[in-house]
């Protein structure tokens, strides 16, 4: 998802941007509370815990392979996602992915892609607490399911829901965090890049920083 809509041709006065309300902490389900990978995303496809359902086109349960070792996470489908029911499509989904083929991963196979909240919300706008809070538990069982090594999370609304704090992603970027003791990264996402192209730099460093910790895992393992 888009986490800013397309700036029109008359600029805007500046808006004060709040921090993403923070849903309550959660621990991850234990194996007897998993529910079978296909029956998690049908509970997906049909669930009616929040006023989303009422307005989205389809869920978007994610991308990629379920046995990956790393997660990628955003914030909340867009548009092109509503419509397609897949995570990260269009233009920034094509970005994310040639990212991610630059230090040799396949978007299809090597990762996994989803996001904070399983429906857009309408006209892009910012998820609400109760979205986040009633979305929570999708992300938890996908997490607990595909154990992976290592989370990057796309974009400020995923990395401040995800760490529970409303520090700003420059504060966040270049260190790695821990959720749930995974590994966690904190990049731009992609739509962001589109818009401001200097700062794919600064995300290929976050990818280095990635590729590094999986490497130290590695060798301490």
């Amino acid at each position: 998802m888009t986490e800013l809509t397309e700036r029109s041709a008359v600029p805007a006065p500046p808006v004060a941007v709040e921090p993403p309300p923070i849903a309550p902490p959660a621990q991850l389900p234990e194996a007897g509370e998993l529910l079978p990978w296909p029956e998690l995303e049908a509970a997906v496809a049909a669930c009616r815990r929040c006023r989303l359902c009422e307005t989205r086109t389809h869920t978007v349960f994610g991308r990629g392979r379920p046995g990956a070792r790393w997660l990628l996470v955003g914030e909340a489908p867009g548009e092109n996602e509503d419509r397609q029911g897949l995570a990260f499509v269009g233009r920034a989904g094509q970005l994310l992915d040639n990212m991610l083929a630059s230090i040799g991963l396949d978007s299809e196979t090597d990762v996994f892609i989803t996001n904070v909240l399983k429906c857009r919300p309408p006209g892009n706008r910012n998820p609400a607490g109760d979205e986040i809070a009633a979305c929570q538990g999708y992300l938890l069982q996908q997490i607990a399911h595909l154990k992976p090594t290592l989370i990057i999370a796309l974009g400020r609304f995923a990395a401040q829901t995800l760490l529970q704090n409303s520090d700003s992603i420059a504060r966040l970027r270049g260190k790695v965090h821990r959720y749930h003791d995974i590994p966690l990264i904190v990049s731009f996402h992609p739509a962001y890049l589109l818009r401001n192209l200097p700062d794919k730099a600064k995300a290929w460093q976050d990818l280095v920083l990635a590729l590094r910790t999986q490497r130290a895992l590695e060798q301490t393992h």
